[in-house]
């Protein structure tokens, strides 16, 4: 996704929204469609090209109908990713459990696979669309607060007056940092493997595979770019104990060797990344004129990939609140949903990354009773395509 050339920033705003993520954008478009005056800022000079998020889960594509009602903006999105109805949960390459998308009571009964610059790049035409833009490349070094507003000042020396700032500038927020928020949780003790390949995949590209072994958790999602059902573009989430900084196509191909022995077939790394994942909530959610939205707020395990998702619906609710002035109303309804998915990515986690051999007997024991209780296969599926939190 790219920008336009640096846009000079005003004196005064009514909203500064401090990263344009998928979050930032979400708010900025619900702020443009409300009539209130913003400025969306970020400090790179244009958006991130790598994929990272890479699921579009039900409840976020049906906020995408509501920040575009003609529907174009859920259409453009659906047409760039691979729409999935099924989340299969293996133990190497031993199904152990299916949970599925496709009777969901929902307009998008499907997780949407797509990278997120794509996500990204489509909540910009809307942006643009409605008159907005990013200002790019301001990065926010300081932000203070007085009873009237509060003032934003940048790397460059610009500053800029608002009525309320948004943190949605990412786990090591600024905003967050400004408003004196604690930001409570801890680490895992993995390390997580992130890689977007080419590669022959057994299951093929019409599931996502959460697959437990010895070694770790692994998740195999497809991505759109593939050429046929068996051969195509997969992202990997791996937990790795000591991963290296910068994955190799040797190192890829060594790790789905070992958990899924003549199964898949790397035949191209595109892109790679090591990363430390915390489960953390912020405290509050708000500090005075300062506000906190996304992975400012709220960061988690990737299992089962809500942390973009979370953060787009944290953008659109926490628009609206500031169109209609109740702001105590944003954190009191989003502040649980954040502790209800940390706790349920956190148990995902630690079940799929179970060391004792008799503990993963009784796991891979138990998971195939409990999923053939229709009940708890709706209720697991309508939890990570997060309708609950209607």
């Amino acid at each position: 996704m790219t920008s336009t050339a640096a846009l000079p920033l005003p004196a005064r705003t009514e909203v500064a929204v401090v990263g344009a993520g998928p979050t930032g954008l979400a708010l900025a478009v619900t702020l443009a469609e409300a009539g209130i005056d913003f400025v969306l800022l970020d400090r790179q000079a244009e958006g991130a090209n790598t994929s990272r998020a890479a699921v579009v889960h039900a409840r976020t594509l049906e906020v995408l109908d509501e920040l575009d009602p003609s529907g174009e903006l859920t259409a453009d999105l659906v047409g760039r990713g691979i729409p999935v109805t099924r989340f299969r949960i293996r133990d190497g390459a031993r199904p152990l459990a299916a949970v599925d998308f496709d009777r969901l009571p929902t307009a998008h009964p499907y997780a949407l696979m797509v990278p997120q610059y794509e996500t990204e790049a489509v909540l910009l035409r809307r942006l643009r669309s409605l008159g907005g833009d990013v200002h790019r490349p301001y990065e926010v070094t300081g932000v203070a607060q007085d009873a009237d507003g509060a003032t934003l000042t940048t790397a460059g020396g610009e500053t800029l007056r608002a009525a309320h700032v948004v943190g949605a500038d990412g786990m090591h927020s600024a905003v967050r940092a400004a408003a004196g928020i604690a930001f409570e949780g801890s680490a895992y003790g993995e390390s997580f493997v992130l890689a977007d390949v080419g590669m022959d995949w057994a299951p093929g590209p019409r599931e996502v595979s959460l697959a437990f072994a010895a070694a770790g958790l692994t998740v195999i999602a497809p991505l759109p770019g593939g050429t046929d059902a068996a051969s195509g573009r997969y992202r990997i989430v791996a937990t790795v104990a000591d991963a290296p900084a910068e994955p190799d196509l040797a190192f890829v191909r060594s790790l789905l060797d070992e958990r899924f022995p003549g199964r898949a077939a790397v035949r191209e790394l595109i892109w790679s990344s090591r990363f430390r994942i915390h489960h953390r909530v912020a405290d509050r959610y708000r500090a005075g004129r300062l506000l906190l939205a996304g992975d400012a707020a709220h960061v988690h395990s990737p299992a089962g990939g809500q942390g973009m998702n979370t953060g787009i619906q944290d953008g659109h609710a926490l628009g609206r609140a500031l169109a209609t002035g109740d702001l105590d109303g944003y954190e009191a309804a989003r502040r649980p949903v954040a502790l209800r998915v940390v706790a349920l990515t956190d148990r995902m986690t630690r079940v799929a990354t179970i060391r004792n051999r008799a503990l993963r007997a009784v796991r891979n024991t138990l998971l195939p009773v409990l999923a053939r209780i229709p009940a708890l296969r709706v209720r697991l599926a309508t939890e990570l395509a997060e309708l609950n939190y209607r």
